[in-house]
């Protein structure tokens, strides 16, 4: 993965939602910046030297400057919080070049967006490119709080008949229904980015789907999904029976890179697949988004995935 970080210079920093902010990035000297795709992503350094991910949100044909948009999380671990409180215009802030673990894949009969909270950034770049550039057919379901915690609210609002906004209060009691939407896959693609509740919840709906047309953006797992009851285990390779420490704040896949196991990697958050791995023997605590049922008694992500709570040791295929 490419670490090399460039400084941009922040040409707008405001709020468009309630607490969620929008910045505005260009190269310093006013050069075009790299080509994106739609549903890529950058990383950034934020104040404080945390690095986090966030998706561009602005047309991908657009490269004088990159869009994105952040929640402002209190209770985070800090990084929304120095992004959102600390940088303004003027200032510089070191990212990475676009790398997309989300593309508009396939050549389906027509794609639907569904949409959490922040999770509508990526989209937004996808309905941008798809209006500018023709292609098939979309709708989105966008799922808020309140119309205030809408972002690209008046935008959106302009595509009558294709997009659903859907405001829950919070409230389990008033949650939308998928399944009418996700009952029949008819040659469609999802796409789908929010809450790790709701891509489990699409996850769960679209089991009978074929894999390769439902698609997930996940953040939150960017860490390995350290959770306070994680704990060491170990892992054992089958093929030369070498067994590997993994550490509670470490990731199995970080463990196995570290030992000089080429393991290969992408999205690092459990919705791509790439580093799917055999599994011989062992409970595991899938944390991922791609396994069906019937594969996780022999596969796991370990860029997110770890022993269960009780078993010692894991046995892979490796």
């Amino acid at each position: 993965m490419d670490d090399h970080f460039t400084d941009l210079r922040v040409l707008a920093a405001s709020p468009i939602a309630e607490d969620i902010f929008g910045f505005e990035l260009a190269h310093p000297e006013g050069a075009a910046l790299a080509p994106f795709t739609a549903g890529a992503h950058l990383r950034v350094r934020v104040p404080g030297g945390q690095e986090r991910r966030y998706s561009l949100c602005s047309d991908p044909a657009e490269t004088a400057t990159y869009s994105i948009a952040v929640k402002r999380d209190a209770a985070g671990q800090g990084g929304s919080l120095a992004l959102c409180d600390q940088v303004k215009a003027g200032d510089l802030l070191p990212c990475s070049a676009p790398r997309n673990d989300f593309a508009l894949a396939g050549r389906p009969v027509s794609r639907l967006f569904i949409a959490g909270g922040i999770g509508i950034t990526p989209i937004m770049a996808m309905i941008r490119h798809l209006e500018a550039e023709g292609g098939p057919p979309w709708k989105l379901v966008y799922l808020t709080r309140s119309a205030a915690q809408t972002a690209f609210r008046e935008e959106l609002l302009a595509f009558r008949g294709k997009v659903t906004l859907h405001h829950d209060g919070g409230e389990a009691a008033r949650a939308f229904d998928l399944w009418p939407l996700l009952e029949q896959p008819k040659g469609r693609h999802i796409h789908c980015c929010g809450p790790r509740g709701l891509m489990q919840a699409v996850r769960d709906m679209t089991g009978h789907w074929s894999a390769a047309a439902v698609h997930f953006e996940d953040f939150s797992a960017g860490s390995g999904q350290k959770r306070p009851d994680d704990a060491a285990f170990t892992a054992r390779l089958a093929r030369s029976g070498v067994e590997l420490a993994v550490p509670a704040g470490t990731t199995l896949l970080a463990a196995l890179h570290a030992a000089g196991h080429a393991v290969p990697f992408s999205c690092e958050s459990g919705t791509c697949g790439s580093c799917r791995t055999g599994l011989v023997s062992g409970q595991v605590d899938h944390r991922d988004l791609v396994l069906m049922e019937h594969e996780k008694a022999m596969a796991i992500l370990p860029c997110v995935s770890r022993a269960a709570p009780g078993c010692d040791t894991l046995v892979l295929d490796l």
